[in-house]
């Protein structure tokens, strides 16, 4: 039983990371190799996610076990000392009875897991996937200069990490006097990666943890909900026309260089390949250099080098990538503005059924026919579902005041004052291990994600940002897999943490789970386990108090960056600019359906009256060829 869990866990994990890859990346045009470590990326670290809960239950168990065989040998040593007196009756205890969870893994085989997933997913944080973000935007035009280029960059920067990590570890070697092995290298190293992930991990959690319930309250307000997307899509023009003039300008960069050099050129392949990353509409235009059969002159004016060629390269894919990611999320964003006012409009009629402005061209399916039928679509949209987002966000503000308040108090054993560790030992003394494996699952889902949905919505300008519809980059997917890996072992340490189940933390002399033993004992650097790993937690608090009152978002707002804020005169004129776009498009939109529509209704009238007309000329034609015939039969006769 417990393999067929441990098999149905990766396999529903694996699918979960491919569907979200498929999400927001794009099968046909990215790398493959791209593609596979960043699948292998996010499936490890949600593979981690989902299996810590089995980790728990197997520690739990095996504990158990182990206390009964210590009060065993304890009884027998005690009865072999009273033997001698035969006053004293031999002492007898029942052992405790240790059920066996229904997910138990063997002894052996979660050391070795937790082992290659641990080490596989740093391979890919600190090596791979660096030296993929490298290829991917490396504009060379072949393969061994992409990876010279990737060799470059990536020894420059781990070059100065390697110096600053060698540095700080021979100061700290000699200030605490440490004699190094090969073993506290080892620990030390993990020690400074999880310290790392742990400083990243606590700013995303401290936003996280405010702001998704609070996003799922504002859901549930219409008028403010509509107010923010008016605000995203006058920003998002600002966006998209910017991306096209950028695109133009490239375009003409690619024409000026196509037009010089000839179609006999050594350099003329290169050029080729870039009119290949250029939209249809472009390469319709510049091709024409194509038919230019002049020879080039080597004493004439001087050619673009093949290093200008590369810079132009790497231009033109991210100008055209910019390009069609802000052209598909405008669209969306149109259909989602659409949709906000359809709801406003549906919300005061009278027929109790939702209508749309521009229903869908294709035919109803059976699920709109017979479930999601009109009726139930108008009490959803209009009445259930802003009590189901508030009902939701009050559960997630729950959970959220219960991970604040376990984060500041989890060092505190006696009395035990983390919740999650009080659940969890509750459940250990019935050994309830399905509510003790659900109650894992819960809270570190509800920790991923927040810290997780966080990784999906920050953007930093257009470095990093993950856009749904198959419009992510290269770079940003590989650098999400990169966050990913780094944050989640300190995540499930600080889970671990949270619940009493490591005990370089909580101090406690109890078996350590298989995931904690293969980080090795932190206290190599006391100062980290002792200090930092316990109280840096307790700045959530200070974070979720800035979250709350929105602090970040005022600062980058006085900045010039425009955010979205209550009472401000720059969001209400950005609102305003929105309403009237959405209005415009919606007029464009309109007129297009009218045209189609009329467009429809001629060629059905046009098609009846072919018909009709058709059918009578047949009709009147074998009249006359009757008649033609029966005269000249009478002829005949």
């Amino acid at each position: 039983m417990s393999g067929v869990a441990l098999a149905v866990e990766v396999v529903v994990v694996f699918f979960l990371a491919l569907f979200l890859l498929h999400r927001y990346g794009d099968f046909r045009k990215q790398y493959r190799m791209v593609l596979f470590a960043t699948l292998l990326a996010w499936f490890l670290c949600f593979l981690i996610v989902f299996i810590i809960p089995l980790d728990v239950s197997t520690t739990i168990y095996n504990q158990c076990k182990t206390d009964n065989q210590v009060h065993q040998v304890a009884i027998k040593t005690i009865n072999h000392d009273n033997s001698s007196n035969s006053s004293v009756f031999p002492t007898q205890r029942v052992p405790k009875t240790c059920q066996k969870p229904w997910s138990y893994i063997p002894d052996g085989i979660l050391p070795v897991f937790w082992r290659v997933v641990y080490w596989t997913s740093q391979f890919l944080t600190w090596l791979l996937i660096p030296f993929m973000q490298s290829y991917a935007r490396s504009g060379a035009f072949s393969i061994s200069g992409k990876i010279k280029t990737a060799l470059i960059e990536n020894a420059i920067y781990y070059g100065t990490y390697l110096l600053i990590f060698c540095s700080l570890l021979i100061y700290v070697a000699v200030t605490l006097k440490l004699h190094l092995t090969w073993s506290g290298l080892r620990t030390i190293g993990i020690t400074a990666a999880n310290t790392w992930g742990l400083f990243l991990l606590v700013l995303l959690l401290g936003y996280g943890l405010v702001e998704i319930p609070r996003s799922y309250w504002r859901a549930s307000c219409h008028g403010q909900l509509l107010a923010k997307t008016y605000f995203k899509a006058a920003k998002l023009m600002t966006e998209k026309v910017d991306a096209e003039e950028n695109l133009e300008d490239v375009m003409e960069d690619v024409k000026t260089v196509s037009e010089t050099i000839k179609y006999n050129h050594p350099l003329r392949k290169c050029i080729d390949t870039i009119l290949k990353k250029c939209p249809v509409e472009y390469q319709e235009k510049l091709g024409r250099n194509m038919d230019d059969y002049e020879d080039f002159d080597d004493k004439g004016n001087p050619y673009p080098s093949k290093k200008s060629l590369v810079k132009l390269h790497k231009q033109v894919i991210y100008a055209v990538q910019r390009h069609n990611r802000t052209q598909v999320q405008w669209q969306i964003l149109l259909d989602e503005a659409f949709h906000l006012e359809d709801v406003a409009k549906n919300e005061t009629s009278s027929t109790h059924k939702f209508v749309h402005s521009f229903p869908s061209a294709e035919p109803p399916g059976w699920m709109s026919k017979y479930l999601y039928t009109p009726t139930v679509e108008w009490y959803w949209e209009c009445v259930l579902r802003r009590w189901c987002y508030r009902v939701l966000a009050v559960v997630l503000c729950a959970f959220s005041a219960a991970v604040v308040w376990s984060e500041c108090t989890f060092f505190s054993t006696q009395p035990v004052l983390s919740l999650f560790a009080v659940f969890i030992q509750l459940a250990e003394r019935d050994y309830n291990y399905v509510y003790i494996e659900m109650a894992c699952f819960v809270t570190i889902f509800f920790l991923c994600y927040c810290v997780y949905s966080t990784v999906f919505r920050i953007r930093v300008f257009n470095y990093y940002y993950l856009a749904p519809h198959h419009q992510t980059d290269a770079y940003s997917l590989q650098f999400s897999g990169m966050l990913f890996c780094r944050l989640t072992p300190p995540l499930c340490l600080n889970f671990l943490g949270v619940i009493h189940m490591d005990c370089t933390i909580s101090h406690q002399n109890r078996q350590q789970t298989a995931y904690t033993s293969i980080m090795g004992s932190m206290q190599v650097l006391s100062f980290i386990a002792n200090g930092f790993y316990i109280y840096y937690p307790m700045l959530i608090v200070l974070l979720c108090i800035a979250t709350y009152f929105s602090l970040g978002t005022r600062c980058l707002n006085l900045l010039g960056f425009q955010q979205f804020v209550g009472e401000n005169d720059l969001t209400s004129d950005l609102v305003d600019e929105g309403r009237e776009l959405i209005r415009r498009e919606r007029r464009k939109r309109q007129r297009t359906e009218d045209g189609e529509s009329r467009r429809r209704e001629w060629r059905e009238r046009y098609s009846e009256q072919r018909e009709r007309y058709g059918g009578r000329n047949r009709s009147v034609y074998s009249e006359l060829k009757e008649t033609d015939g029966s005269g000249t039969d009478t002829g005949r006769g």
